[in-house]
This record gives structure tokens, C-alpha cells and sequence, in this order.
């Protein structure tokens, strides 16, 4: 056990025949902050959090999504839809005695935040995002493929612009699942990258996966020695062990509940986000583009009290600007939650 590792506690929470396990660091009389990991990640990717956040005095949570880390494992894609990932949140909250939390999420793990801000607005403090802007991910395909920059991404030779890889997963998802299990620490290695500047308009890999036969043409990805500025060793094993243990059934399953995650959010109260809300985006973030395309405008009109930060940054910015992104969190904790009680 490394030395970080050795300084968070650990849980699982039971309803029923459903398990959520999780990381936890800081005092238990903190300000409660639950950190929801995205694809294809684990709580782990939330460790320089879980101690930057614990350190400055807030009980920080970071939960394992259902099907991935030591979460329960389902075999069925619609098990993975939003609603369902909502109740575990809600019961996470209510078995540590958590009436209100700031909830934050990064890549699909803001989605799940944002759809638990539509049903249940009473249990946050605040609520914020990485890489994922509000109104966007959780409505489906249609929905990003609405905001692609069409100015790099003609219709014609690329109709579904830089989200091409979704429709790669709808059209074959058992053929995606392979690729990345045949060798789960290229896998990661190769995805968990930092950001290159430069390359805003120029079409990006993920816009010729279906053309290219996968992710990696057509096989698994040749190994590369990890980006340090992303994730060292450790934390490739934390991946590779858990992926191991799960597959990426359940992880890339998030992206085949479309209809059902359109049904669950338009049964919510209000789309406007009045509590303090937060986003952070990556300059070089060419997969959710927030710079070069119009994708954060549905947050910038929703959340009425909104802070907006961009980074030096890839997709991956908790990892990559690890203190940035904890300082920023911090300050906002201070400036909107505890100026305002």
C-alpha cells in the first residue's frame, strides 16, 4: 500500500443486492464533498483530491460507479442507465448521514451529478464539473453532435464530428469491449494522456473510430510508457487491477441508455441550476470542446451562478493540473458556500 493510498478510508454501502464502494479522506465534520469519477476511471482518479480537499478540512467522498472498481457488477446495458446511477448517489449520501454535499463530476461522472441536481436540488450545497459542461452529455449523441464545430469537422466527411467513437459503441459495443480488454494496461496507458496544445482545428482520433475499425485501428493499442504528467505506475496498477476484476461492460455501457437518460431528465422539475456552480475545461480538450465549439453555452444559460475556469490542459485536468484544479475547488468552496451560510 503506497503512502497515499494508506490515508484514505474506505466503505461500501448495501440497498438491497447493490453494493457502492468508496474512498474517503478528511474530517468527518467537513463540509461534504463527493467527487464522481467518469469513463473509463475509477474512484481512484479523484486521489489528488481526495488528499488536496481532505487536507483544507472537507470530508471528501469518492464513490465507485456501479460496474466499475468494487462497485456491484450488472450484466444488462440499461442497468447502467442515469436513474440508476442517481439512486445509488442518493443512498451513498443518505447512509453517511450526508443530507447536502458540494457534488462534482468529471466526464461521464458529471452527468450523474447534473441529473442528481434535476431530481434532488435540496441535497447540494453546490455543484460543479470538470470537462463536462451541464445540459450536455446526459441528453445523449444528438445532443454533442449538435455542437460540433463544423469549421474543422465538415458534415460531409465527418457527420458526427469528433463524437464519432459514441456511435462506435451503439454500433459495436462488443468489438469496442474487446479492444480494450485485450490489453488493459495499454489500454490505459494510451488513453490517459495529457492534453497537446496546437491541435484545435485539426480533426481529432476520436472522429475516425468507426472508419479506423475501433479506437486503436482496429486491435488493441501498442504499449506506451504511462504520461507521468497524468498517472505514474501505481496508479496504472489501481486501474489495471480494477478493470481487470470488472471488464468495461458497465463503463461503456453509459453510452447505450440514451432514450432512457432523455425520458429521466425531461421528468425533472426545472433545467435552471440556481445553487453556486463551477466548471473547469481544458484548453486542449479536443473531445468535450468547450473553447473551439459552443458546448458550455447550455451551462453558461442554465446555472445562474456560475464560475467558469479553463486550464492548460487535456481531458484528463484533475490528474494533469492536480493542484490547480484542488485550489480552484477550495477557493470556490470558500467563496460560494461558506461566504454565503
Amino acid at each position: 500500500m503506497s503512502a497515499v493510498e494508506s490515508t484514505f478510508r474506505s466503505g461500501i454501502v448495501r440497498r438491497d443486492d447493490h453494493a457502492t464502494a468508496y474512498l474517503e479522506n478528511g474530517p468527518e465534520d467537513g463540509l461534504p464533498v463527493i467527487l464522481v469519477h467518469g469513463w473509463p476511471e475509477t474512484s481512484w482518479a479523484w486521489r489528488h483530491q481526495l488528499v488536496g480537499l481532505g487536507a483544507r478540512g472537507h470530508r471528501v467522498i469518492a464513490p465507485d460507479l456501479r460496474g466499475i472498481g468494487r462497485s456491484t457488477i450488472y450484466q444488462q446495458h440499461s442497468d447502467y442507465a442515469l436513474r440508476h446511477h442517481v439512486a445509488d448517489m442518493i443512498t451513498l449520501a443518505d447512509a453517511l448521514s450526508i443530507d447536502r454535499a458540494v457534488w462534482i463530476g468529471q466526464d461521464w461522472g458529471a452527468p450523474v451529478v447534473w441529473a442528481t441536481a434535476r431530481h434532488h436540488t435540496e441535497r447540494f450545497h453546490a455543484g460543479a464539473s470538470l470537462n463536462t459542461p451541464y445540459d450536455t452529455l446526459e441528453r445523449g449523441y444528438e445532443r454533442m453532435v449538435s455542437f460540433v464545430n463544423r469549421a474543422t469537422y465538415s458534415e460531409r466527411e465527418y457527420p458526427a464530428g469528433q463524437v464519432d467513437y459514441y456511435l462506435f459503441y451503439k454500433e459495436s459495443f462488443d468489438t469496442a469491449r474487446s479492444h480494450f480488454e485485450m490489453d488493459i494496461p495499454a489500454f490505459f496507458s494510451t488513453v490517459l494522456r495529457a492534453g497537446e496544445p496546437g491541435k484545435q482545428h485539426k480533426p481529432f482520433l476520436t472522429a475516425t473510430v468507426r472508419r479506423n475499425g475501433g479506437w486503436f485501428g482496429g486491435g488493441p493499442p501498442s504499449p506506451l510508457p504511462c504520461d507521468t504528467r497524468v498517472i505514474d505506475e501505481i496508479d496504472l496498477a489501481h486501474f489495471v487491477e480494477a478493470y481487470r476484476r470488472t471488464g468495461f461492460f458497465g463503463v461503456n455501457s453509459l453510452y447505450l441508455n440514451d432514450a432512457d437518460n432523455q425520458d429521466f431528465i425531461a421528468s425533472a422539475q426545472t433545467p435552471t441550476i440556481t445553487f453556486p456552480a463551477m466548471f473547469i475545461g481544458g484548453q486542449w480538450d479536443y473531445v468535450n470542446d468547450t473553447e473551439y465549439s459552443s458546448l458550455a453555452e447550455p451551462m453558461r444559460t442554465a446555472c445562474t451562478a456560475l464560475e467558469y475556469h479553463v486550464l492548460n490542459s487535456g481531458h484528463w485536468s484533475h490528474h494533469e493540473r492536480r493542484h490547480e484544479v484542488t485550489a480552484l475547488i477550495d477557493q470556490w468552496l470558500i467563496r460560494s458556500v461558506f461566504h454565503s451560510a
